[in-house]
């Protein structure tokens, strides 16, 4: 399990880097495969960036559920609560 934990976080890890760094649009699920017309509609500079941030918030969420598990859940929830709700505001 510690294995299989880090190989996911640190696939997390890239993937929200590579995100954030504007080239990984194809990693976006729905918005790889929407139209030109769909993604018109999109703000591509700020899905990227609230993409990339929850990717990378949970990577330490990951490893810490190394540590005490059954508290994990509860932070992992609330913290994607909270993002979610601060990208959809704005």
């Amino acid at each position: 399990m510690l294995i299989t934990l880090v190989v996911i976080a640190s696939l997390c890890a890239c993937m929200g880097i590579v995100i954030l760094l504007g080239k990984g649009d194809m990693l976006i699920s729905g918005y790889n495969m929407a139209s030109e017309e769909e993604k018109a509609r999109y703000d591509v500079r700020r899905l990227r960036l609230v993409c990339g941030i929850l990717l990378l918030a949970l990577v330490p969420l990951m490893l810490l559920f190394l540590l005490k598990p059954g508290k994990v859940l509860a932070i992992t929830l609330s913290v994607l609560m909270i993002a979610l709700c601060t990208a959809a505001r704005s």
